[in-house]
């Protein structure tokens, strides 16, 4: 396939305003592309990315883990690190920024980005191979001093100088498992924390308009009815669903969960998935400074209670500046398929689509007992604090999921017009600074891939475990077979021990 020649003024268009577009605008415009627009359904020029005030993606968010820990992926481990000048730099740009000078949605006392740290806390007493491999590759990397693993004497020497008096007692023991006389293992990240995601996209699309990126924006103007291809099967522009064509030499699709319904073809590849959240409202802070002050990020960290996947698959986060704490649940990964027909071979297909206000058919926003089961038995013992609040609210998070948990950021096989860019897998925000920098070296420099190049280049696995893909409509995880959570269930209607 010869791939594009692209010259600065080459009109591109990216589909898709969530963290994998806005990165590849960003850097595309940064590298002097001067006819970029960006499409995308949801006004989030109007809703600033606010789950509050409408927007519904998986980019849209109070937060994301910010984790430097991936196992024996080292490269991921090497692309988080890189992005930490990037989020600091944010940090200090929004701090000195006069408040006419930044967009919707942020203040300069806005940190888009905090280092609270995470715990990556073991629930069956020793750490798991995974996280052997992730402290193996920080000291190979010269970067094991930033992990401080609970209960080795060395490393609980050096917390006691590394962080603020009273602050490695609290952060290393959350749930207060020592008081209880329960085992504590785990390793905290020292380097980690969160993003709060929907002002970071609010600001990184600031940055793109700045550097000249156009956004067409709304469910008429913005969202994608079809792709124009040319006599040859090549992506050549594309038809808004208000009718207006707008033509290209390269389309990025960066639509996260509506990938493969948008460009079918690539569903053996990606797959669009659930991950449940429960949202705890604190009191106000007048009437319970004492939970404020426990949950705050200064006292309290991003957690993994025995692996986002694995265990209880539950996580967490410290209080919003509103008094939200976020507890997530990834222990199962639901699908929700739905027909979807084939432009390209005008073939109905069953694809898993995201249950949105966005999707054609009405949704409901309630998740899963099981879901709300898990959280509700660690919150009962882990934070006891919360059970008499109980469950204030909740949402399905609809991510994409690749065969491998890998990114997918490839030119179509025999479509030179279109490069895929999704595959986010749960775990790509943090890469929001530096996602499009491999994006552009992919796209400028098709014939000399680098590592990132061939981990996210076009793949099949035609056997074997495929990160669940392989189980298909029929398999357990899909929705239309999970019993819903209702309201009375959001209770904890047995008292816990404080």
């Amino acid at each position: 396939m010869a791939l594009p020649s692209l010259t600065k003024e080459t009109p591109i268009i990216i589909v898709g305003a969530g963290v994998f577009g806005l990165s590849s605008a960003l850097h595309l415009s940064q590298a002097g592309y001067k006819n970029i627009t960006v499409f995308d359904k949801q006004p989030y020029a109007d809703n600033a990315y606010s789950t509050a005030e409408g927007a519904d993606a998986a980019s849209a968010d109070f937060n994301k883990v910010m984790r430097m820990s991936y196992g024996d992926e080292i490269e991921y481990q090497r692309l988080a690190f890189d992005g930490l000048k990037t989020w600091n730099a944010w940090n200090d740009e929004i701090r000195s920024s006069k408040p006419e000078d930044l967009p919707h949605g942020l203040k300069p006392s806005d940190l888009i980005w905090n280092n609270c740290g995470f715990l990556r806390m073991s629930i069956d007493g020793q750490l798991s191979p995974i996280e052997r491999a992730t402290l193996a590759n920080m000291t190979r990397e010269g970067l094991r001093q930033t992990q401080f693993m609970i209960g080795d004497p060395e490393d609980e020497k050096r917390a006691r100088s590394h962080f603020r008096k009273g602050e490695w007692e609290k952060k290393s023991d959350p749930f207060g498992r020592k008081k209880q006389g329960k085992k504590l293992v785990g390793v905290f990240d020292s380097t980690a924390g969160f993003v709060e995601a929907s002002k970071a996209c609010t600001w990184v699309m600031h940055l793109c308009r700045r550097n000249g990126v156009r956004f067409v924006l709304g469910e008429r103007d913005g969202q994608v009815a079809s792709f124009i291809k040319d006599a040859s099967g090549k992506t050549i522009g594309i038809r808004t669903v208000s009718g207006t064509e707008y033509r290209s030499k390269l389309l990025i699709l960066a639509a996260g969960g509506w990938t493969p319904s948008l460009f079918p073809a690539v569903a053996p590849l990606l797959e669009t998935t659930a991950g449940s959240v429960a949202f705890f409202q604190l009191p106000p802070k007048g009437q319970a400074p004492d939970l404020w002050d426990k949950f705050s990020p200064e006292n309290f960290p991003v957690f993994a209670y025995g692996g986002w996947s694995k265990g209880h698959g539950i996580g967490g986060f410290p209080r919003t500046e509103n008094g939200i704490v976020k507890i997530g649940y990834r222990g199962t990964k639901y699908t929700n398929y739905e027909d979807v027909r084939d432009p390209a071979t005008g073939e109905t297909k069953r694809i898993s689509v995201p249950r949105t206000r966005y999707w054609p058919q009405p949704y409901d926003p309630a998740i899963t007992k099981q879901a709300v089961d898990a959280i509700k038995e660690v919150v009962k013992e882990a934070m006891p604090e919360l059970t008499a609040i109980g469950i204030s609210g909740c949402r399905n998070c609809w991510y994409i999921d690749s065969l491998d948990n890998g990114f997918l950021i490839d030119y179509v096989p025999n479509d030179d017009g279109m490069l895929i860019c999704s595959g986010g897998s749960g775990h790509g925000f943090k890469f929001l600074p530096m996602l499009g920098r491999e994006v552009v070296n992919i796209i400028e420099k098709p014939a000399e891939k680098n590592a990132y190049g061939k981990l996210w280049q076009w793949r099949t696995k035609e056997e074997g475990l495929k990160n669940g893909l392989e189980q298909g409509e029929e398999g357990p995880r899909n929705w239309k077979k999970q019993v819903m959570a209702t309201k009375e269930d959001w209770q904890f209607r047995e008292s816990s021990r404080l």
